[in-house]
């Protein structure tokens, strides 16, 4: 999927890359006893640094949609296709399971695992393996199904391996499911409206063909679209969250209710307010792509290794604040929900945003290092990586 890169879609990737960084500084660095998107207990800035984030899962999973597509373009069959995409996502599936994992706790005696972002992106690219064999059009149309419908599954609450298809951490069982004795996988993503948000990629895909200037405006238009679906979704209240936004005191609340759509799992609401302008932004760069700065530059050395770049960064993030804390407190801490934070544990908005902008310069170098390293290899093994 690597080569004959679109610049646009590198860019953006790299966007999202760098505000994924900014939440992330915040669960190693902030403090996690407080829940920013509580309205009724949040600050503006503190609400505004995670809604932000927001744009990140559904925007990489839909990218990695397109990216199948153009990968397929290149490729002599389907059928290679297919079993590129299949072995891909086993590699994520693994790669979640072990390094990933690490990543986030440092630990592997956690007693469970978290089924998150590289988990369902493994098991959406096994499906669309499936998936390809038929129309580009009928795999679009199959996601936009799933997106429109699927939250007319909300009222299912079955529990168990239900939890894996649908329910996520909103179900009884607060999306863990139980494996192997009192081993088990904490739900975060659940599968299908991120199939759903993949197929819609891949369906989509064909307007990254064709000349640049119709490529820009084609994306433009459907972003709009997005957006104004959104907007009557949300704007209506009658579908599409499971969360009505309601007016409130003082007026800012009120837009922040409005925006408040549910991630887990990701409501019809969420994907088109983070979706439509995803696609605006595409459509703009094919337009009037920009010019070489160090902007586009950092953009485009984490766009361009997207796995290398998030398994760097969790690692980053986790052990720099491991040893702030050893500093600060006496002691390395882990980051773990289920264990008691020690006294004087979290920070404010300030030192996560420094964590945030030291992180993202640290990792520039060794990203832009490995994206070269990676262009000079030609064995399909790089192609995983």
């Amino acid at each position: 999927m690597s080569s004959q890169r679109r610049a646009s879609i590198d860019l953006v990737r790299g966007g999202v890359m760098v505000l994924m960084a900014l939440d992330h500084a915040r669960d190693y660095w902030g403090d996690i006893t407080l829940n920013p998107m509580d309205l009724d207990t949040t600050t503006p800035a503190l609400w505004f640094t995670r809604w932000v984030t927001h744009f990140c899962a559904p925007v990489f999973v839909f990218l990695a949609g397109v990216s199948a597509f153009l990968a397929g373009t290149r490729m002599a069959s389907r059928s290679r296709l297919a079993r590129f995409l299949v072995s891909r996502g086993l590699f994520l599936l693994l790669l979640e399971f072990t390094v990933v994992h690490g990543g986030w706790f440092l630990s592997f005696t956690t007693g469970w695992f978290v089924f998150q972002v590289i988990a369902a992106i493994g098991v959406s690219l096994m499906c669309l393996g499936g998936l390809v064999f038929l129309p580009v059009r009928w795999v679009g149309l199959l996601g936009l199904a799933i997106l429109v419908g699927h939250n007319l599954l909300d009222p299912v609450q079955a529990g168990g391996w239900w939890t894996f298809l649908h329910a996520g951490p909103r179900s009884p069982s607060s999306g863990f499911v139980p494996v192997l004795g009192s081993v088990g996988v904490v739900v975060a993503y659940p599968i299908l409206p991120w199939l759903g948000v993949m197929c819609a990629g891949y369906g989509l895909g064909p307007l990254f063909r064709g000349e640049q200037p119709g490529r820009g405006v084609r994306l433009l238009w459907t972003g709009v679209a997005v957006t104004l679906t959104f907007l009557i979704v949300r704007g209506t209240n009658a579908y599409g969250d499971p969360d009505p936004w309601v007016s409130r005191e003082p007026s800012w609340l009120t837009l922040v209710s409005f925006l408040d759509c549910e991630k887990y799992p990701p409501s019809l609401a969420y994907l088109t307010m983070t979706l439509g302008p995803a696609l605006c932004l595409l459509g703009l760069l094919e337009l009037s792509p920009p010019r070489s700065g160090p902007l586009s530059g950092l953009l485009l050395a984490f766009g361009r290794v997207p796995l290398f770049y998030y398994v760097a960064h969790l690692y980053l993030l986790h052990l720099s604040a491991g040893l702030y804390y050893r500093w600060k407190l006496g002691s390395f801490h882990f980051f773990r929900p289920d264990q008691a934070l020690p006294e004087g544990y979290g920070n404010g908005l300030g030192l996560v945003y420094l964590a945030w902008v030291a992180a993202i310069a640290l990792l520039f170098g060794p990203c832009r290092w490995y994206g070269a390293f990676k262009r000079r290899r030609t064995h399909p093994l790089w192609s995983y990586l």
